[in-house]
């Protein structure tokens, strides 16, 4: 079923790319004139701007400019981004959050405002495009070939977000309401499935028009729903020994079983993002060379979620009893399991943040031909990350009181993966019933503190709190203006300066129930049914088959005092050793020509570009400390000073009036991730007996892990030849090739160490006279790979009035982009070992077919993206690298502007119905060897939009 679908797009493309071959004979119609002097509005108004936009640049471009003020084509910016060509977004729970451009995610794409580098509240570098409110963009640019003035460059590109300018408008008042609501019913008693969005904008001039100011407020409160099912992985033959002595006589009649599931956690997430907004801007001009502008941008965060579902160990590493039913192809596709007490889980997370941006920016006309630009910026952002994790079940681990355990069938099948039954032969408890779930972890999860209270069945929960705080003040000088140098016609130099710090702590704490003793064996210990006053009913989990189970409040219940709170920074090396800071003080020169010479225009210009990195974070180890693992944590820091030197070649040959060959050629660089980018260096030291005793590097006690604070920026060469044919306001032809030279990309390489140094007394006093080698590997980031990426990219749009003046208000837009590329690198054993390039899909396609006219409009919109290589949050919230298997999205709108349709008194009135997701498609990523072995399936529902805009 997810083949057909993802057929439908691409079969779509090919078709309208085959109709727009035939415009050429019509567009050359003398009537073609008198069509291009009707006033357009709403969705044909973007598009002319858009295309005006690329068709002006001297850089290959590509644009989204606003229907109205406040109103983009889509309901984020996010989403209208990842409709252009060689774009594509990425969903985050549901939403598009990230964008990569020509096959880079937003780790390695530098976003910008109105010139200025944006900060986000993300991990990384990375901006997240849902952050920033709609209403505020005017237009967005996204440059595919840089040129010498733009600043922050990216292997991938570049993304200007524009904001309104007072003086350069008209008086404006208007106003957006939405009401929103998920298509996907909430499975959470405690969280609504529906929401409002609501926006004022003013701007106006003052005192002859040489003041201006405009401020818009927004608000927005949007639900979410997901559905998931999260796979523990599918071991195969080899795993936990023989199956056959797992399992029983049933593998003689299933001989070609090779994998078999191993476990899986499904759960049902409500979540609501909160965010206000205040953008204001105030212009002057006190005379016709000074120009000043001040503007402010603050945005409140707050993303609260729910996390309810089971978490159930199932044939081979659950240590259940099983049975097999049939195989196909290798894979165990039914069976059931019985023997594993289920983990209830009602885990809740709560993502908070703000980011506070303030600049100045000055343009003195020196004469008639040069005008010098000051430009200063500072930007703050904070984050705070809890996510909680609540353990219940049937009774703690290993006491007498400890209910009966789960019993179930499975059978893979179904959207989803997976469908769940009951079992032949065995009762399930009832997971409903407040007096049989008990607030105490149903598995000897409790390892890692179990030196610490004597026994492993102690852990309840635990709490992920990573924060991250970043600063950036910036300093721009720059001049330009004309001259007559040959074939250069205009000139521009500037120094730009930035100082940027951006930290991370990443704190953590075990979870403790009541009832529990330390140093108590575990038939004493005890555990309390969930208090009534965090009831809030039941979760409902049937669309895999798992029925309901009991839902509660787990963060009032942890902010009640509830549990005992062990810190685990204490007890994970890891968690110190991915505590950091670094700073970057980066210096720019830059000089710029412009040249026009007949037919021929461009720019050649120079970044001449100092970095100067200092990152402190601390090297950590453990050791024994009365009979416990601890945390020995020791200050570190280092860093590195160096230039890059970036040329940029943009050159455009008009053919005709309008159609372009543009051809661009540049060095550009995205710098290295900041977590990658930290001193700290964290020793790993296994006290098992067994593995003591090993004299194999492979299987040492010794491991390590190590960040590079000396880490250079990833470097490309790269060239790009495209032709564009703008046959009409709203139509264009264009179709491009490029090419990036990939060097130093980063590789995460493994070094056998000497861990001799690292020998502490703690060991000593733990039977470290018993170890047979002190050697091991160590992993830390390389600038070791090399690698390309090619693309093609093909764009159309094209209004059907050019066919016949009874199509008049129809049109089209689509585009398609084939990505090839892959990292190399040769490992200490002289291996060739390759690495995706994170965010590239090798297909990417868009459409919308559109109507408007008399007021009326209408829209519908696909997009597809096959699979590609990212992230998600892994065990202690780490970053963790996965297969996302893409998704074609399809997105619908209507609505009517009364002022364009003739009706005066309404006028600057309209309404709009949207509806995202119409398909509800999911997102699953799988293994690579076979789809059918899915690691992670989401599904979201469609998402539906009211909206009233009016304009004064």
């Amino acid at each position: 079923m997810i083949k057909s679908k993802r057929l439908l797009l691409p079969s779509a493309i090919g078709c309208i790319m085959a109709g727009a071959m035939s415009v050429p004979a019509v567009a050359q119609d003398d009537g073609l004139t008198t069509m291009e002097e009707v006033v357009v509005t709403g969705i044909r108004r973007s598009l002319m701007n858009s295309l005006n936009i690329k068709q002006e640049s001297s850089s290959v471009v590509e644009a989204v400019s606003a229907e109205d003020i406040g109103k983009l084509p889509d309901t984020s910016i996010a989403e209208s981004l990842a409709r252009l060509p060689g774009l594509a977004g990425e969903r985050v729970n549901g939403r598009t959050s990230g964008v990569s451009v020509r096959g880079f995610n937003e780790d390695y794409v530098a976003t910008t405002m109105n010139g200025r580098e944006l900060l986000g509240i993300g991990d990384n570098r990375g901006v997240e495009y849902d952050l920033y409110p709609s209403e505020i963009v005017t237009s967005a640019l996204v440059y595919k070939s840089p040129d010498a003035s733009l600043i922050n460059q990216g292997l991938g590109g570049i993304v200007d977000l524009r904001t309104l300018r007072p003086l350069d408008n008209e008086r404006i008042i208007a106003i957006n309401a939405n009401i929103e609501q998920n298509g996907m019913s909430s499975a959470n008693p405690d969280f609504s499935d529906r929401g409002h969005r609501l926006a004022f904008t003013f701007s106006d001039t003052f005192n002859d028009g040489t003041m201006g100011f405009a401020v818009t407020l927004a608000t927005m409160d949007s639900p979410s729903q997901e559905q998931q099912v999260r796979m523990w992985g599918f071991p195969d033959g080899d795993e936990a020994g023989d199956w056959a002595e797992l399992g029983g006589p049933q593998f003689d009649a299933h001989p070609d079983a090779e994998y078999i599931m191993g476990g899986h956690d499904t759960y049902v997430r409500s979540g609501s993002m909160q965010r206000d907004t205040l953008s204001s801007i105030f212009q002057w001009a006190p005379n016709d060379r000074l120009t000043m502008t001040a503007d402010l941008l603050y945005i409140d965060f707050k993303e609260e979620k729910v996390f309810r579902g089971l978490e159930e160990g199932g044939p081979v590493w659950g240590g259940t009893n099983f049975e097999v039913f049939s195989v196909e192809d290798g894979l165990v596709t039914s069976g059931q399991f019985d023997g594993f007490h289920s983990v209830i889980r009602n885990d809740a997370e709560e993502k908070t943040g703000d980011l506070t941006a303030v600049g100045f920016n000055a343009e003195y006309l020196l004469n008639n031909d040069w005008t010098l630009t000051l430009d200063a910026a500072r930007s703050e952002s904070t984050k705070s990350f809890i996510n909680m994790e609540s353990y219940s079940g049937v009774g703690r681990a290993r006491t007498p009181t400890q209910g009966d355990p789960a019993a179930r069938s499975w059978t893979h099948t179904g959207d989803a993966g997976i469908m769940f039954g009951p079992h032949n032969s065995v009762s399930m408890p009832d997971y409903t019933d407040p007096n049989v779930i008990r607030l105490a972890g149903p598995q000897n999860w409790g390892g890692a503190i179990a030196d610490l209270v004597g026994t492993d069945n102690a852990q309840d929960g635990f709490i992920n709190q990573p924060m991250f705080d970043e600063d950036l003040t910036t300093l721009r000088l720059s001049a330009d203006g004309d001259i007559n140098l040959g074939i250069f016609n205009r000139a521009e130099v500037g120094i730009n300066y930035s100082d940027r710090s951006k930290s991370k702590v990443n704190y953590g704490a075990y979870l403790v129930g009541p009832g529990f003793t330390d140093n108590q064996p575990p038939e004493s210990q005890t555990d309390v049914t969930v208090p009534e006053e965090f009831r809030v009913g039941n979760t409902d989990l049937s669309f895999v088959g798992l029925g309901e189970m009991l839902a509660y409040d787990s963060v009032s219940l942890y902010q009640s005092g509830f549990y005992r709170e062990i810190d685990a920074t204490r007890y994970e090396a890891d968690r110190l050793g991915d505590t950091w800071t670094v700073d970057e003080k980066i210096t720019t020169l830059y000089g710029m020509l412009d040249f026009e010479h007949g037919f021929i225009s461009g720019n050649i210009g120079l970044q001449a570009i100092h970095s100067d990195q200092w990152a402190s974070g601390f090297d950590t180890q453990t050791e024994r400390v009365d009979g416990v693992a601890t945390v020995v944590a020791t200050p570190t820091e280092g860093g590195d000073d160096f230039w890059n030197f970036l040329p940029s070649l943009n050159m455009t040959f008009a053919v005709t009036d309008n159609q372009y060959v543009r051809f661009a050629a540049s060095q550009t660089m995205s710098r290295a991730r900041l977590d990658d980018m930290r001193p700290n260096t964290t020793i790993g030291f296994d006290f098992d007996d067994s593995v003591r005793q090993s004299t194999d590097p492979e299987r040492s006690a010794w491991s390590g892990t190590s960040g590079s604070p000396e880490l250079r920026p990833l470097r490309a060469y790269q060239a790009d030849l495209g032709y564009e044919w703008y046959f009409a306001d709203e139509g264009v032809l264009a179709a491009g090739v490029f090419y990036k030279d990939l060097r130093n990309w980063h590789f995460t390489r493994q070094e056998l160490t000497d861990f001799s140094e690292y020998i502490i007394e703690g060991y000593h006093d733990n039977g470290i006279d018993e170890l047979r080698s002190t050697q091991g590997f160590t992993s830390h980031m390389a600038e070791a790979g090399s690698g390309s990426v090619k693309g093609l990219e093909l764009q159309a749009s094209v209004p059907f009035y050019l066919f016949s003046d009874i199509l008049d208000g129809f049109g089209f837009t689509a585009s398609a982009t084939f990505l090839d590329g892959e990292i190399t690198d040769v490992d200490e054993a002289g291996e060739t070992v390759t690495a995706d390039i994170p965010g590239l899909s090798e297909r990417i396609y868009q459409a919308t077919l559109y109507y408007e006219k008399n007021g009326f409009e209408a829209r519908i919109s696909g997009r597809y993206r096959d699979k590609y290589a990212t992230e998600f949050y892994g065990l202690s919230m780490a970053l963790t690298p996965t297969t996302d298997q893409g998704a074609e999205i399809w997105d619908a709108q209507i609505g009517y502007d009364f002022g364009a349709a003739g009706h005066t008194r309404l006028d600057g009135l309209s309404v709009t119905l949207q509806a995202q997701n119409l398909t509800n498609e999911s997102t699953i990523s799988a293994s690579e060897e076979d789809s059918r072995r899915v690691n992670t399936y989401q599904s979201f529902g469609a998402n539906y939009m009211l909206g009233v805009n009016y304009r004064f």
